[in-house]
């Protein structure tokens, strides 16, 4: 077994007799054939396996900018006790645990994305039913610089946007970072001390005032831990699932 090296833009001619048994793998980057009458031919991407003898291809090429690699494989060639079909299907295993863990990957969203939604309606709720009560107890909700009564359908709107991009937080920090469940919940009290500061600004009467920053708190107690749990529930998932493929 060898690898061959395409840095970017280079062109390594084709040596039939180094290919009449050759399997080749591309494990980084792209190759592109060039073909007998020297047109270009399909573009390889990573994990493509090739077959060159017989085929009249002439040479190969990487369109990319970035060094490009080919794992050269032949029968009998041997890499401790391995031969040309362990080596394949060691690719083949490559691929599945690739497509296997971008398949739990989106599993993880898609929960996510899941319990997040459920968490927002029952945040909906809970706010509109708080504001309801709070209207009940005398509470205006008078806005004086818009000179109207917050309606109460405006409560479970502006929950439902704000829920939905914590939402969206959460799934970013799954996909990119390792503590996912402790950084979201950092990020969201601090968005939610922020969130306490404009009931202040908008010169309402102090019932209203101290009635909007309670419910600037509703959502947040339901989602967050909602969905920090949810974010340490797929991390669990994540580190046992690479453990098993270490193995």
């Amino acid at each position: 077994m060898r690898t061959l090296a395409l840095r970017g833009g280079a062109r390594v001619a084709v040596v039939a007799a180094e290919w009449r048994d050759a399997f080749g793998v591309v494990t980084h980057g792209r190759v592109q054939l060039e073909l007998r009458d020297g047109e270009l031919g399909p573009v390889l991407g990573r994990d493509a396996g090739f077959w060159l003898h017989g085929t009249g291809v002439r040479a190969l090429r990487n369109p990319g900018r970035r060094t490009a690699r080919v794992r050269i494989v032949t029968p009998r060639t041997v890499t401790g006790h391995r031969t040309m079909e362990q080596d394949v299907n060691s690719t083949n295993d490559t691929r599945g645990g690739a497509a296997s863990g971008q398949t739990g990957r989106t599993h993880r969203l898609l929960g996510l994305a899941g319990t997040g939604l459920l968490a927002t309606l029952t945040a909906m709720a809970a706010t509109t039913l708080a504001a309801a009560l709070a209207r009940g107890a005398g509470v205006d909700f008078e806005i004086p610089d818009g000179g109207e009564a917050i309606p109460l359908p405006g409560f479970a709107t502006v929950t439902g946007v704000f829920s939905v991009v914590g939402i969206v937080i959460a799934a970013a920090l799954l996909r990119r970072s390792a503590r996912p469940a402790a950084r979201f919940a950092w990020t969201a009290v601090s968005l939610t001390a922020i969130s306490l500061v404009p009931p202040f600004l908008v010169g309402a009467n102090t019932a209203t005032t101290v009635a909007l920053l309670g419910l600037h708190l509703v959502p947040a107690t339901v989602m967050i831990p909602v969905l920090t749990r949810s974010l340490r529930a797929g991390t669990g998932v994540r580190q046992r699932a690479k453990t098993r493929q270490e193995r």
